[in-house]
């Protein structure tokens, strides 16, 4: 591995430790801590909270009908995700203990919280719920999809893609076939 990619992945890692930091001090200007993964409020937030929630009239008076119009092709989309999240779940569960890939910890892809805030109503806690279900679910698979393709084509692409998942730095560079011979090889061992 190159010292250059040595150095990304460390600036990368003080990245991560700073955007953690400023989430803290978001935490702190917010007035919320975290206990045991879960945002605590103190009384006096959450009563403000409250007194800033919009009701459902309002919220649906204030909403244009195009927009409303939408809202049956958005829902839609929760039985493909749930027959995505039933076929990706079952593969996993039944192909990583062969492959002897780690399996992935769905706690950490699906956070589902927001819904708990006081400032938001019904519908909204509803739309929150489910776009960390959906937005959650991609994320789970992505992260599947990633091991199984390190596990099975862990070879970069000959050009560059948006938004490479996390595991993609890793993979044989383009074009090396030794390095993928030996990569077979050493799998095949396992």
């Amino acid at each position: 591995m190159s010292s250059a990619t040595d150095d990304l992945r460390a600036q990368i890692a003080a990245l991560r430790i700073e955007v953690e930091k400023e989430l803290a001090d978001s935490r702190e200007r917010l007035r919320y801590t975290l206990k045991r993964g879960r945002a605590t409020f103190d009384r006096e937030t959450k009563r403000e909270h409250r007194v800033l929630r919009l009701g459902l009239l309002r919220f649906f008076g204030n909403t244009r009908l195009l927009v409303a119009l939408t809202a049956p092709v958005i829902y839609s989309l929760i039985v493909p995700f749930v027959i995505l999240d039933l076929f990706v779940t079952v593969f996993h569960a039944v192909c990583f203990p062969v492959y002897g890939i780690a399996k992935v910890r769905r706690a950490d892809h699906f956070v589902i919280d927001r819904h708990l805030l006081a400032y938001l109503n019904p519908m909204e806690k509803l739309n929150c719920l489910y776009c960390s279900y959906g937005n959650g679910l991609i994320s789970y698979v992505r992260e599947i999809a990633a091991r199984t393709e390190k596990y099975w084509c862990p070879i970069k692409h000959s050009r560059t893609t948006t938004d490479p998942h996390a595991l993609h730095g890793a993979f044989l560079d383009y074009g090396d076939a030794q390095a993928w011979r030996d990569h077979q090889d050493q799998r095949r061992n396992r």
